[in-house]
């Protein structure tokens, strides 16, 4: 039991500096702001990164002004997908939606060339993939800090269960379960004025179904295997997450993906089938078996 606790709190550890590090480097890629004269009566306000989750306003949003200083040539045969996205964009779908549409392909290839070749099992594609949403929509920091309280919870509740003997059919008691997990996210909006975390505050519900999810799983392998994979399985899911929120929080690539569109999605399904086509063994395997090879 030592040992368990010993481990989890090495890699909780872990994930927490890892997450930071990503806002740092998050951060240093950003654009820096042009200075402005000193004043000492006024404080600098923290520079904070762009949610692409949530809609901008017209009046301010700088992927509009990209789109409008860009010339296009005829819609065949390499424009089909810049016309579309004008006509959707004058149509009044956001921007920010358009953009973080066109980089999903870009994270699920991410995530399918770190499991299929490097051997990062996670859970799945989708929960990955989602989780570096929701990252986006809260920060990293505050991700993680939602979804330990989830796991904790979660996890009384099925350990509660077990001994006490108590059987429940599944959908009753997935029920029951998102009742704690409720409970437990409000415990964390309440104390959020007390820590000085202004995005907890504003967490919308979307966050946590999908913080939600990943805590199912977590328990589903916990009670089906052991806790280390639990824990190991998670917190590769969490790695990937953080590394594709780098990538949709990456100014560049947003503003590539937006005036490329064409470009982008053609290349991303030609890496997705030579990703595919790729039958050896993978990277962590080749460590695995190193001396079974060598031999």
């Amino acid at each position: 039991m030592r040992k368990n606790v010993l481990f989890t709190s090495l890699v909780l550890a872990a994930m927490s500096s890892f997450a930071s590090f990503i806002v740092s480097a998050n951060v240093l890629f950003a654009a820096t702001p042009t200075p402005s004269p000193v004043v000492q009566e006024e404080t600098p306000t923290p520079e904070v990164v762009a949610d692409i989750t949530q809609k901008s306003d017209p009046a301010t949003d700088t992927f509009e002004v990209l789109l409008n200083e860009q010339k296009l040539g005829n819609v065949w045969p390499g424009n089909p997908v810049k016309y579309a996205i004008r006509a959707a964009v004058g149509a009044g779908v956001p921007t920010n939606t358009i953009v973080l549409l066109l980089l999903l392909p870009v994270v699920a290839a991410v995530i399918a060339s770190a499991r299929h070749i490097i051997g990062i099992r996670g859970f799945g594609i989708f929960l990955p993939a989602a989780l570096s949403v929701v990252f986006v929509a809260t920060g990293p920091v505050e991700g993680i800090v939602l979804f330990l309280a989830i796991v904790f919870a979660s996890t009384i509740y099925r350990v509660v269960l077990r001994k006490s003997g108590v059987k429940l059919q599944y959908l009753p008691r997935m029920a029951l379960m998102l009742w704690i997990v409720a409970i437990a996210v409000l415990g964390i909006l309440f104390l959020a004025p007390y820590i000085n975390q202004p995005k907890l505050t504003g967490v919308s519900i979307f966050p946590v179904l999908i913080l939600t999810l990943l805590a199912e799983d977590f328990s589903k392998v916990q009670l089906g295997k052991s806790i280390r994979v639990a824990i190991s399985l998670t917190s590769e899911s969490l790695i990937l997450a953080l590394v594709c929120y780098v990538l949709l929080t990456f100014r560049p690539l947003q503003e590539f993906a937006l005036l490329f569109p064409e470009m982008i999605l053609l290349s991303v399904a030609v890496f997705d089938y030579v990703l595919a086509r790729y039958v050896g063994l993978r990277f962590l395997e080749y460590w695995k078996f190193r001396k079974l090879i060598g031999n």
